[in-house]
């Protein structure tokens, strides 16, 4: 039971131990086993200690590289999401400006609009003068005449001469000057 023990627990180092002992040939070989033993345990311990490191290095790595890798997702979310809004807004942007093209459009037709009326209207009313003053004119007769009125004053009608304006008077005073 001794020997199972010891080969299942100690069966290469008891071995690796004992091949040592007989290489060397130690005065107390016992005493140069057991610090042999002492060693490889501690050098066993030492190995595991180091493998649990690296695999905690290693998931440490790995960690890192997730987090990283979640980062830049994050920020190209975020960098199309900056864009979303730009180009959103720009589009807002370029609504309201259409907007503001339409209105000014619909403001200046309705300005055109208007102003053609103004016109019809004052050409239908200068058509209107013209016509009431050929009528008079081709009947040759005065406003009292024609308006045929009992007390209308019955006037002759008067020619009217060009007369100098007040600019050639001026221009002949200087002249003479």
């Amino acid at each position: 039971m001794e020997s199972i023990y010891l080969q299942k627990h100690f069966g290469t180092c008891l071995t690796q131990g004992l091949a040592e002992v007989a290489k060397v040939h130690p005065a107390d070989p016992i005493e140069y086993l057991a610090l042999w033993i002492y060693k490889f345990k501690e050098n066993v311990t030492m190995e595991q200690l180091r493998q649990k490191e690296m695999a905690e290095l290693e998931c440490e790595r790995e960690l890192a590289l997730m987090e990283q890798e979640m980062m830049e997702r994050l920020k190209a979310e975020e960098l199309l999401f900056q864009q979303q809004q730009l180009a959103l807004q720009l589009e807002l942007e370029m609504q309201e400006k259409e907007r503001q093209r339409i209105e000014e459009l619909q403001r200046a037709q309705e300005q055109l609009e208007k102003e053609m009326r103004m016109n019809i209207e004052n050409l239908v009313r200068s058509e209107d003068t013209l016509r009431s003053e050929e009528a008079t004119l081709d009947s040759g007769k005065t406003l009292a005449e024609t308006s045929g009125r009992f007390g209308a004053p019955n006037l002759s009608r008067v020619e009217e001469l060009d007369e100098p304006m007040f600019s050639d008077v001026a221009l002949n005073m200087d002249q003479d000057l």
